[in-house]
């Protein structure tokens, strides 16, 4: 299926770029989260036409992106987790849960959906975890994981 990107998407393309994607990508990601068009001979014009405006608000997204990424990047969180004593911890530590500590200590929002472990976090210690704040900004925080009490 043929669609018209209205971002720039990191492996996928850039602005007004026409690709073949399969059917249930397109639908039920591109279009309903407003990423992209079907490539219909009037949505390619329109495209054209707003080409210019669709740039400007990326590179918005871009600095704004910047922004966060320079108040982030390099930081540390601590987070404390119940855990057995050989250091595993019940359960795991997820994006969600990351999400809201940075929240909690700096004031800025981040989606769960643009935090990556790098690793699954399932034990005590220290964890680098890179946040996709946009197709060209990364950042890379640490989640220092520590011990609220041991369960025997």
């Amino acid at each position: 299926m043929k669609v018209i990107l209205l971002e720039n998407l990191k492996r996928i393309g850039s602005i007004g770029e026409i690709i073949d994607v399969k059917r249930g990508f397109a639908r039920n990601f591109l279009i309903a989260n407003k990423k992209a068009l079907y490539a219909s001979k009037e949505n390619i014009k329109q495209v054209e036409k707003i080409k210019s405006e669709l740039s400007k608000k990326d590179i918005e997204k871009k600095q704004e992106a910047k922004k966060i990424s320079e108040k982030v990047n390099k930081k540390e969180y601590s987070v404390k987790k119940l855990s057995t004593e050989n250091n595993e911890l019940y359960g795991s530590v997820k994006p969600t849960e990351i999400s809201k500590l940075i929240f909690e200590d700096s004031k800025i929002e981040i989606k769960p959906s643009m935090i990556q472990p790098i690793k699954e976090i399932k034990s005590l210690g220290k964890f680098k975890v890179k946040i996709s704040l946009h197709s060209e900004v990364d950042a890379e925080i640490t989640i220092n994981v520590s011990s609220a009490e041991t369960i025997q």
